[in-house]
């Protein structure tokens, strides 16, 4: 076997050698910009959320609020919204969101309205496949 020779790209620059090799120009002292790095994960996620994102609503809980006689007026649908923030906050998958007496059921991942289910309804309801229930 052959003895092992360091590889010189590897080998950082001592401080009394300068570069590291003889005759060679000392390096720039100007400190190196820090690379430009955009939004973190947890910022864009506030944004998209707490920012007021309206949710969307699925084709089912657009025909739930209609049968049902839900109405959505602008203070419900802002309640609806903050929920859906909180539950996001916290890292929620699936929530319930109640705002007064009806109960949203939301893909939060998604910013999506599954159903809805008003009081009157809501003793026929069991919620399954839920992570979080968040009261608006």
């Amino acid at each position: 076997m052959s003895d092992l020779v360091p590889n010189p790209a590897l080998i950082p620059p001592s401080p009394a050698s300068g570069a590291g090799a003889p005759g060679a120009a000392a390096p720039s002292r100007a400190p190196a910009a820090a690379p430009s790095r955009g939004p973190s994960f947890a910022d864009v996620l506030a944004k998209r959320t707490a920012a007021g994102t309206p949710p969307q609503f699925s084709r089912h809980a657009l025909e739930r609020l209609q049968r049902r006689g839900i109405d959505l007026d602008s203070p419900t649908l802002d309640r609806l919204t903050g929920g859906i923030s909180r539950a996001a906050s916290k890292g929620s998958r699936d929530s319930v969101v109640f705002v007064d007496n009806t109960a949203f059921v939301v893909s939060v991942r998604n910013n999506t309205v599954v159903t809805a289910v008003g009081s009157e309804h809501m003793r026929e309801h069991v919620f399954t496949n839920i992570d979080s229930a968040v009261i608006a």
